[in-house]
């Protein structure tokens, strides 16, 4: 009788952009329909993410995210909750998200601040609720953020508030 072999990981839907030495990692959801599409983070032209970090002054110049790549370039990485699904947080399977791997990416990189581009992201990782800003716990060295989605299908929560003050405790770092 044949032996089944167990199926290989699927690998990553968008690969992380983490490196040490960055000074902030956003961590979203999961990757919308859009963003596996066009093979990049934030992709929907509707989503916020890209203009929002030229216009609170995150990175110096406009990138389209097609370039996601150069983050590093700002001290900024990526990464998702949710590294093998796709789809909108209501879509996904009660497993996709893995925070352990999440937070040993995180210990492993080690960036100064980790900002959750949503609550839904947030709570999933902290295990509780949240408001948006400066949270008042960290994992190890690095500051917790979190910020309302960019994301088009969240516009009625678009406050670039906690943003421009994520800009001002990153350039404020030593």
């Amino acid at each position: 009788m044949p032996v089944a072999m167990p199926a290989k990981p699927r690998r990553p839907i968008l690969p992380d952009v983490l490196c040490p030495g960055l000074a902030l990692v956003f961590c979203g959801t999961a990757p919308s329909r859009a963003s596996v599409a066009a093979g990049a983070y934030y992709a929907n032209p509707g989503n916020y993410f890209w203009r929002t970090l030229a216009a609170t002054g995150l990175i110096p110049e406009p990138l389209a995210a097609g370039e996601f790549r150069r983050l590093p370039e700002f001290g900024i990485g990526l990464t998702d909750l949710a590294k093998r699904h796709s789809g909108n947080d209501d879509e996904l399977p009660a497993d996709a998200f893995d925070v352990p791997a999440l937070r040993r990416r995180i210990a492993r990189h080690a960036p100064r601040l980790l900002a959750f581009t949503s609550k839904n992201a947030a709570q999933a990782a902290l295990g509780h609720g949240v408001d948006y800003g400066a949270q008042p716990e960290a994992w190890g060295r690095t500051q917790l953020w979190v910020l309302p989605s960019p994301s088009g299908q969240a516009r009625r929560f678009w406050d670039a508030a906690p943003w421009r003050a994520l800009t001002l405790a990153m350039h404020a770092l030593p």
